[in-house]
């Protein structure tokens, strides 16, 4: 974009503005997934995982495609780390493959991906970069048969931990051990639009409890490694609300909150599940049969707790219509299921992101107040560990993509949670360390394959060489940092 233009004049004000705002040592960064950038499925003795089986399934991605090479990330290391450091980023959030370190979701760790995820924090930690490291971001090893149902996974997953926390603990600064078990056991074995495609319904609840059991065995791993670094859970919360007052419909909105945000977060910060909806109470029969060690072992002290926010939800009784959507929208968004009590409605007075989500950040304070209300003492410091929106992002004939939708976006959402947190502010009293952008480069979004875009950096994923095109939200954030 010429530097001349006003809407660019516009656009580095802000920046500028925005970075003059941010609160001293409030962290910023980007966030990725292994699976969605790597690439190199088969390179170095990498395992298949869940997901891997899941892409080849007819049907399965909207667009038909894989993440065998995805954005090759594997190949693009140094050029990736480039552009972090360049960025201005402070830090930066990826995820471990756990079938790359652990074919078969047990044993001695491959060397070949312990090199590579080696290369990776050297850089990091060379170019002054704060390394936030998953265990685990959905990859569970396809050898690890049951995935989350079987609660050997979660012994098998503390153990990885362990592995994991001895080799890499001097090094890395804070430490996740499960990225938003919430979407795994709701889209992947609740309603099976995600791998490994179970359509469950509240059978899925073991899943989300191993889970929660595979991150506390993983934080007592990581203790028991001495890791230097603080350890967290990172959860997708998602604001509730009732979509009439009617009765239904508020205990509908109930139901889905409570599968939704407090069945992760009440067990890991409180110690217990929540009670049940009272007339879900069958439904919900599960959290009656939960060994109270096994929420002894879920219920360990956290250094932070890290929470993906993309949209609220407006929830309304009733089971959603059963129609298929057009086969142009992400697998994702077409209703599955006739038999689940309620369904989402949309929120017509937000525009909507290229997944059709709203884009609504004024719900962002509610969430965050909600959080403190919620666990008051109990919630440790918090970080925004994933936000961020999707658009067709087309290159212009000079290859430069101008996604100015991108951010109005961000900026909104950085003056919403920094605001809501100050003093004064619906928030206030949560300690609010940093936002991590979703995402450095435009991947693999799962059901959606390669049909929607998050990226700072535009990938061209039909060029076997991947270029990277940084767009103008990239160069908007770097005055944004630049600027503090």
């Amino acid at each position: 974009m010429n530097s001349n233009t006003p809407a660019s004049r516009a656009w580095q004000h802000r920046a500028a503005e925005l970075g003059d705002r941010l609160p001293t040592g409030f962290q910023i960064g980007t966030a990725t997934s292994a699976f969605q950038i790597e690439g190199g499925a088969r390179d170095g003795g990498r395992g298949e995982s869940h997901w891997d089986a899941f892409t080849r399934e007819p049907g399965r991605i909207l667009d038909g495609q894989n993440a065998s090479v995805a954005a090759d990330h594997i190949g693009k290391l140094t050029e990736d780390v480039t552009l972090l450091r360049e960025l201005g980023a402070d830090s930066y959030r990826f995820s471990f493959a756990w079938p790359r370190l652990q074919p078969d979701g047990r044993g001695t760790l491959n060397r070949s991906g312990l090199a590579f995820y080696d290369r990776l924090l050297d850089q990091l930690l060379g170019n002054g970069i704060s390394p936030m490291a998953a265990l685990s971001h959905w990859d569970t090893p396809a050898a690890l048969r049951g995935g989350w149902l079987n609660r050997d996974t979660a012994m098998r997953f503390g153990d990885y931990a362990h592995e994991m926390g001895a080799v890499f603990g001097d090094r890395i600064d804070r430490w996740v051990t499960i990225a938003d078990p919430a979407t795994v056991m709701f889209n992947g074995y609740l309603i099976g639009v995600h791998a490994p495609g179970q359509a469950l319904l509240f059978d899925a609840l073991p899943a989300g409890h191993h889970q929660l059991l595979g991150h506390g065995l993983a934080v007592q791993g990581l203790r028991a490694a001495d890791v230097r670094g603080g350890i967290g859970l990172v959860n997708g919360h998602s604001p509730v609300q009732s979509a009439t007052d009617r009765e239904a419909d508020r205990d509908a909105a109930a139901l889905y909150d409570l599968l939704h945000n407090r069945f992760f977060a009440d067990p890991v910060l409180l110690g217990r599940y929540p009670d049940p909806v009272g007339v879900f109470e069958n439904e919900l029969r599960y959290l009656h049969e939960i060994e109270p060690d096994d929420l002894r072992t879920i219920h360990q002290p956290l250094d932070f707790y890290g929470v993906d926010y993309f949209q609220p939800s407006r929830v309304a009784a009733g089971a959603a219509k059963p129609v298929r959507a057009p086969e142009d929208r992400p697998a994702e968004e077409r209703p599955v299921s006739s038999r689940l009590p309620f369904h989402l409605t949309e929120f017509r007075e937000h525009p909507v992101i290229g997944f059709g989500w709203p884009n609504a950040p004024e719900y962002l304070p509610v969430l965050l107040t909600e959080l403190r209300d919620r666990y008051a003492e109990a919630l440790p410091p918090v970080y925004l560990t994933a936000g961020g929106a999707s658009y067709p992002d087309a290159a212009d004939v000079r290859g430069a993509v101008t996604d100015l939708a991108r951010i109005d976006y961000l900026a909104e959402h950085l003056v919403a949670a920094v605001d809501a947190v100050a003093p004064g502010g619906p928030a206030e009293g949560v300690d609010l360390r940093g936002y991590l952008v979703w995402s450095l480069l435009d991947g693999f979004e799962w059901a959606a394959g390669y049909t929607q875009r998050f990226g700072l950096v535009h990938v061209d994923f039909t060029d076997p060489a991947r270029k990277r095109t940084p767009k103008l939200s990239y160069r908007w954030l770097q005055e944004v940092l630049s600027a503090r």
